[in-house]
Parts: structure tokens; C-alpha cells; sequence
């Protein structure tokens, strides 16, 4: 057995540490699972699942092994007086809901008015994946990348809206496929003043550069 603290990060659960199952023993439990499910794990087709699965599942959860904090450390200062919005759109979105293991698949849209100092924008995204590839619900997702941003930036503000479809909601239980689910999290200037809210609602609704060529 070896000993795992979760990674470091900013508005989210604090977990003690805890013992992580080896490779093995978590291939045995997929092994159970499909007994339980019904077949055989020893037929051809099912003998290297296991394995396989234990591998998706670290490619899967792999944000537990990163400090979103970390990622937003280095930033810089020569920005000209730059002091106006900046906003990353369209952001791919993969998860996995933690009430049923199954994908939540979406778009994150991001923002932040700068004080002084910007970040490099793939930072921005590599925070949104740092999350979203642990267990989630939508609306804690769209609150981590948020309090991150504006704990460490320390910007004027921030805003984060997420648009998903859920799994849980779209191939079992009520069956409803097509039916996305938006959250958004207003920080500083985007949550006190309205109009800084409307801009950055209509950058969103603005026509994709690629849809105009």
C-alpha cells in the first residue's frame, strides 16, 4: 500500500490522507464488477478490461495530482496597462459525476479583469482540467476555478460559466438526452457591476471568428 495526500486546491473538500489501493487490487475490483454485471472476466474479450480500466481511471482522475495554485503561479507584469477583460471561450469540458462514475461533457467559458499582472491563457484552461478531471458536481467545478483564480490573480474580477450534459441524467434514470445544465460563478467586478456582467454575456453570444471566414 502506498499513502496519498489529494493535491492541494482552493475552495475544495480538505480529505486526509488515505490509503490508495495498488494497480492490482483495483484491477480485481473491476474484475468483480463485471461478475456482477454478469460476465466473465476470463473470456477474451474482458481478460485485459481490467487493466485497461485501471488505466482510463488514471487518465481520468489525473487532476487529483496537480495543484491547480501551482499552475497559476507564474504571471506577468509587462502588460502595458492592459486592464480590460480577458476571456477564454469554448473551453472542452470532460468530467466524471461523483454520484454515478459516468461523464459529464460540456464547455467552460472564463474571464478575469486583470490588476496589474496576466497569466498565460493556457494556464487558465489547465485549471479548469486540473478540477474537472477529479469526481465532481458541476456546481463545485464552476466554484473552484473561480475562487482559484481570484485567491491567487487577485484580479478585479472573475466569472466562470459552464455548459454540460450529464450522463447520469442522459443514459440512465430520466432518460433525457439533449438537456444541458449551466452554472456560472460572478466574482468582483463581474458579480457588482451589471454592466461588466452584460459585456461579458454578450462576448459569449458573439458570433465564433470561424463562423465568419
Amino acid at each position: 500500500m502506498n499513502i496519498q495526500t489529494p493535491a492541494r486546491s482552493l475552495g475544495a473538500d480538505q480529505p486526509g490522507t488515505f490509503i490508495r489501493p495498488t494497480r492490482e487490487e483495483a484491477e480485481a475490483a473491476v474484475r468483480t464488477l463485471l461478475l456482477w454485471a454478469g460476465d466473465d472476466p476470463a473470456r477474451e474479450g474482458l481478460v485485459d478490461t481490467p487493466a485497461r480500466v485501471a488505466r482510463a481511471y488514471g487518465e481520468f482522475f489525473s487532476g487529483y495530482e496537480v495543484d491547480p495554485v501551482e499552475l497559476l503561479a507564474r504571471s506577468f507584469e509587462e502588460t502595458d496597462g492592459y486592464d480590460e477583460m480577458v476571456v477564454l471561450r469554448d473551453i472542452r469540458l470532460e468530467s466524471h459525476c461523483e454520484h454515478h462514475l459516468v461523464p459529464i461533457i460540456g464547455k467552460a467559458h472564463i474571464a478575469y479583469i486583470p490588476d496589474g499582472r496576466v497569466v498565460g491563457i493556457s494556464k487558465l484552461a489547465r485549471v479548469l482540467e486540473a478540477y474537472a478531471k477529479r469526481l465532481q458536481i458541476q456546481e463545485k467545478l464552476t466554484a473552484q476555478v473561480a475562487n482559484t483564480i481570484e485567491q491567487v490573480l487577485k484580479p478585479k474580477g472573475v466569472a466562470v460559466v459552464i455548459e454540460a450534459q450529464h450522463q447520469c441524467m442522459t443514459t440512465r434514470g430520466i432518460h433525457k438526452p439533449g438537456v444541458s445544465m449551466v452554472t456560472s460563478r460572478m466574482l468582483g467586478a463581474f458579480r457588482d457591476d451589471a454592466s461588466t456582467r452584460r459585456e461579458f454575456m454578450a462576448m459569449l453570444g458573439a458570433p465564433r471568428a470561424n463562423a465568419e471566414a
